[in-house]
């Protein structure tokens, strides 16, 4: 596999990547329509999904992701009748449906990944580009994947974006920045030869820099138990602001994520960025374990999704949850926290922040 293209890093140049707490134009889902995603348990999947569009829309629009008109239809009607944060009901205006064939629901890895020209930039090219990843099923663990490899291109022809192709397999939650040239990311995923096995770490380090337009990569070692994108960043550990981390923890040490965890804590307050110094490590509780026909599922409060003035977040109808919502609205004091109940979501192994990606707004030179 070749290094990233001359062409491409100049073209990049002046570019970056925004924190996911930067301002929206909008979050896109895809309808949940796969059976095979949550078998055995998709019947309330589609009501969970409205709930979570109709909190999304309280803050910023919704680009909603269907295969047909009629699933347009009954998709708006379950989300017309959802709970939403405001009392007055669902912000319907703020929905669009967009006809857009996928395979599955996860769009955060497969949609397009967004980076926008820096105020000032020599570059000439346009305000915002987004990049489209090769996407392979987190190592063809799953199939068919051809129509949500190209669901960047297919955005791109509805909404007027440019695309770039990196021309490697990389997940959106593989990776979170702090919008200031860092990503953190972890070695059980970007490094696993079931994603771009030609490529060493020196490459993999040289196309995030690239094509994100870092300068510090954060390695964080394994993933939590159940997570079968061979462990994703967006379930351990997340940027809060350019400063600040918080990771989950897990307490009792005869769980299966205890020592996972507690590695990559020790990471963490050993990582600087790219001045030398080190990050503000806050954390979250992880809930109790959760089992669905004898299946450990990758539940998770870092899984959260944040959008205009809020943060959407997964609960677990446990105790843990109030200790989570507390601690993000701690960290976010100006964002109202909404929490969305993910103990049947998480069945497709998977929740909030997996099922979202954001549409940032572009810079203006």
């Amino acid at each position: 596999m070749a290094a990233p293209s001359i062409e491409h890093a100049r073209r990049l140049s002046g570019y970056r990547m925004p924190a996911e707490w930067e301002p929206h134009l909008a979050t896109y889902l895809v309808w949940p329509h796969n059976p095979e995603t949550w078998p055995g348990k998709f019947e309330p999947i589609p009501a969970v999904f409205a709930r979570m569009a109709a909190a999304i829309a309280a803050f910023e629009p919704v680009r909603i992701l269907v295969n047909d008109g009629q699933t347009a239809r009954a998709a708006r009607g379950l989300i017309e009748r959802a709970p939403a944060p405001d009392q007055r009901g669902a912000r319907l205006d703020r929905i669009e449906f967009a006809t857009v064939a996928t395979n599955d629901s996860w769009i955060r890895d497969h949609g397009p990944i967004f980076v926008n020209r820096l105020a000032g930039a020599a570059s000439d090219g346009p305000d915002q580009i987004a990049l489209d990843w090769r996407f392979n099923s987190w190592g063809e663990k799953y199939g068919p994947y051809d129509l949500d490899d190209v669901v960047p291109r297919r955005l791109a022809e509805r909404y007027g974006f440019s695309v770039i192709e990196p021309g490697i397999v990389l997940e959106g939650g593989s990776i979170d920045v702090n919008g200031a040239g860092v990503v953190m990311t972890t070695e059980s995923c970007l490094l696993n030869p079931n994603r771009n096995p030609n490529l060493s770490r020196a490459e993999i380090e040289e196309y995030l820099r690239v094509y994100l337009g870092v300068t510090t990569i954060l390695w964080l070692g394994e993933g939590i138990a159940g997570d079968d994108t061979d462990g994703h960043i967006d379930d351990l550990a997340r940027f809060v602001a350019p400063d600040t981390i918080v990771t989950v923890v897990e307490r009792d040490p005869a769980d299966a994520n205890f020592r996972a965890l507690d590695d990559n804590l020790r990471r963490l307050k050993s990582l600087r960025d790219g001045a030398g110094r080190p990050f503000r490590i806050e954390t979250l509780p992880m809930p109790p374990a959760l089992h669905y026909d004898g299946v450990r599922l990758p539940a998770s409060y870092a899984n959260f999704h944040l959008v205009n003035g809020g943060v959407i977040m997964p609960t677990f109808d446990c105790a843990a949850d109030a200790e989570a919502i507390a601690t993000l609205a701690r960290l976010f004091p100006d964002r109202r926290v909404v929490g969305v109940p993910a103990v049947d979501l998480v069945w497709g192994l998977g929740a909030v922040h997996c099922l979202t990606q954001q549409h940032p707004a572009p810079y203006r030179a």
